[in-house]
């Protein structure tokens, strides 16, 4: 995209939410005990708490995370 790493987005009405996402970057990690290279991204959810509850934003996090990781489970 144009580099950015990560960013705030901002809710224009009649939005309820929308998703900020970074650029994917490689870094370093440890999984396993042992070193890594992985595929890192930034993703930032802003949500008008009167029309999303703050765990159903989560969840709805957590299943962006689930399909970037894991792309064919889409398909099912």
């Amino acid at each position: 995209m144009y580099g950015i790493d990560s960013f705030e987005a901002v809710i224009n009405p009649p939005q309820s939410s929308i998703l900020a996402v970074g650029r994917a970057e490689k870094k370093a990690i440890v999984k396993d005990d042992a070193v890594k290279i992985a595929t890192m991204m930034s993703a930032t959810l802003s949500a008008d708490h009167r029309v999303i509850d703050g765990a159903l934003g989560a969840e709805l996090l957590a299943a962006f995370k689930a399909y970037l990781e894991d792309p064919v489970t889409m398909l099912v």
